[in-house]
């Protein structure tokens, strides 16, 4: 007979290590799980360190069976989104193949989120639009990019067996880039630039990136105002992102797209694919983890599609065309044959179009879901 379950609040440093670790034993045999930096999950998880604390109320559980940890969670209250909404928030959800772990684990956000005046909670969410998101529902033989949520196909059933409900679905793209035949979207970025007046600015290093910064962040938060869970990323928040990111982007791979004012109008951020170094990094960075880092970023054959965004004012005007003309010159140079997007909203018809409209073959590699539940 098993042992009872029982939750523990996450309270000193060794429990958020626990916290932290216990997807490293959960997957630690599933080749498409991707570990994420452990030192980035604790900073992420830090109100010393990440400014999302300051406007989320914010708790962290452990489920136990006797000494062993045997599910995790997050509760997270967005003062913008309670205010507008009365929902809160589950993220950082992991637990093993049994209902009485993971009905405790979500009956425990629910109870939290009740004493709190909330009417519903959803998830898995994090705090931003910028942390992981969105529970894998198809795609589970495919490996993950190091943005995003993997979980074995039994957590859709048990989110199921306790009442939640479809809330929202991301899908997320493989594309193949075009060997030739690129003219057609050549002559569309010319013609939007001219038509429009605008320009695709052109770095030699990252630092000539830096005055773009915080105009792009900007222009994220006007581009993504009406997409699901999204609220505006404070100065704070914007100003951790740059300092944690933007030193890795690299130029090739990076299209900002200008008014004549200089102002950004639209934006594509992505990157070689870390997911296999990662993998063979094991959650730390030194003392090997951060060779494997570097091998992939000077060589690879497969780029993670990170960000897009294009002003409202901009939409369905051919500026995607500009963005995906200006990475795939950088493709080109670095042999990128495949790119993977990180999860698109299925309601995101433009972008979604736009991608598959230049690319030599598109599927859908993976399907995630954020599930609802009135409480």
């Amino acid at each position: 007979m098993s042992q009872p379950t029982q939750i523990k609040k996450v309270i000193s440093k060794s429990d958020l290590k626990e916290f932290v670790k216990f997807p490293f034993r959960l997957y630690k045999n599933d080749p498409n799980w991707v570990p994420p930096l452990v030192r980035d999950e604790l900073a992420a998880l830090d109100p010393r360190k990440n400014p999302s604390f300051k406007h989320c109320d914010t708790s962290f559980w452990l489920a136990y069976m006797g000494e062993e940890v045997v599910g995790r969670i997050a509760g997270i209250i967005h003062t913008q989104e309670a205010k507008e909404k009365q929902m809160a928030r589950f993220g950082w959800i992991d637990f093993i193949d049994d209902h009485e772990v993971s009905k405790l684990l979500l009956d425990t956000v629910e109870s939290w989120a009740l004493e709190r005046n909330m009417k519903g909670v959803h998830g898995p969410m994090g705090f931003t639009d910028m942390d992981f998101e969105g529970m894998l529902i198809e795609g589970f033989d495919e490996v993950s990019t190091i943005a995003t949520i993997y979980n074995y196909p039994y957590y859709n059933d048990h989110l199921l067996a306790h009442r939640f409900e479809k809330s929202t679905d991301w899908v997320e793209i493989e594309s193949e880039i075009p060997e030739q035949g690129l003219q057609k979207l050549e002559r569309t970025a010319k013609l939007v630039s001219s038509r429009f007046k605008l320009r695709t600015v052109e770095f030699k290093n990252t630092r000539e990136m830096r005055p773009y910064g915080r105009k792009m962040f900007d222009a994220l938060n006007e581009s993504y105002a009406d997409l699901y869970g999204f609220h505006p990323l404070s100065k704070e928040e914007i100003d951790n992102y740059l300092k944690q990111y933007f030193s890795f982007l690299i130029p090739g791979f990076v299209a900002i797209v200008v008014d004549e004012e200089d102002n950004v109008v639209a934006f594509g951020i992505t990157m070689p694919s870390l997911s296999e170094a990662f993998q063979k990094a094991k959650g730390k960075l030194f003392p090997f983890g951060f060779i494997h880092i570097l091998k992939a970023l000077k060589k690879n054959t497969i780029a993670d599609l990170y960000l897009v965004g294009v002003l409202p004012k901009y939409h369905n005007m051919g500026v995607t065309a500009m963005i995906i003309n200006h990475v795939y010159k950088g493709f080109r140079k670095w042999g990128i044959k495949k790119i993977y997007t990180n999860p698109i909203l299925e309601s995101n018809k433009g972008l979604l179009n736009h991608i598959g409209m230049f690319a030599a073959k598109n599927r859908i590699r993976k399907k995630r879901r954020c599930y609802a539940k009135k409480i």
